[in-house]
């Protein structure tokens, strides 16, 4: 079983929970949605995994779950579980794995409106832009500490492995 973990504060938790629970039932996964919004509640989802039969956990792209990366990180190497997070920074932090939008991308897209509108472009003419650029960030570090075997060929299409 995999676990999404969010907080339900999100006002994007319902839709998130609900694009998981479908995305998991097209690969045949069963998915256990697990609220936490305070730093006990994060304990407390950890400390039912093992219960639930949990085998890894998707962190929600959250800011208040992001800020605990660490606490995060060190339950999921405390329970021996791999985490998947948005970013790369909770997998600096030891996480397993990230795959997400370019923060690079997406800065160097905000110059580059910023310069338009500069040149006199209205700002409500511009079309509204999408992540082009995503990344794959794999700890292997991490990967090594909860007996993981992370292919080679995972590996190659990485943007980062941490070793």
């Amino acid at each position: 079983m995999i676990a999404l973990l969010l907080n339900p504060t999100n006002q994007n938790a319902e839709p998130d929970a609900r694009a998981a629970r479908n995305a998991a039932a097209v690969v045949g996964q069963e998915l256990a949605v697990v609220n936490a919004a305070t730093d006990p509640e994060i304990d407390a989802a950890f400390e039912g995994f093992p219960r639930q039969r949990v085998a890894a956990v998707l962190i929600n792209p959250d800011p208040f779950l992001l800020g605990r990366r660490e606490q995060i990180a060190a339950l999921a190497m405390q329970h021996r579980l791999p985490t998947i997070f948005h970013v790369r920074e909770p997998v600096v932090a030891g996480g397993l794995m990230s795959y997400g939008a370019s923060f690079a991308d997406a800065h160097r897209q905000a110059g580059v409106y910023v310069g338009r509108i500069l040149k006199g472009e209205k700002p409500g003419d511009l079309p509204v832009p999408q992540a082009s650029k995503f990344e794959l960030v794999i700890n292997l570090k991490t990967a090594k500490a909860l007996g993981l075997t992370v292919p080679l060929t995972l590996q190659a299409s990485a943007d980062e492995v941490i070793e």
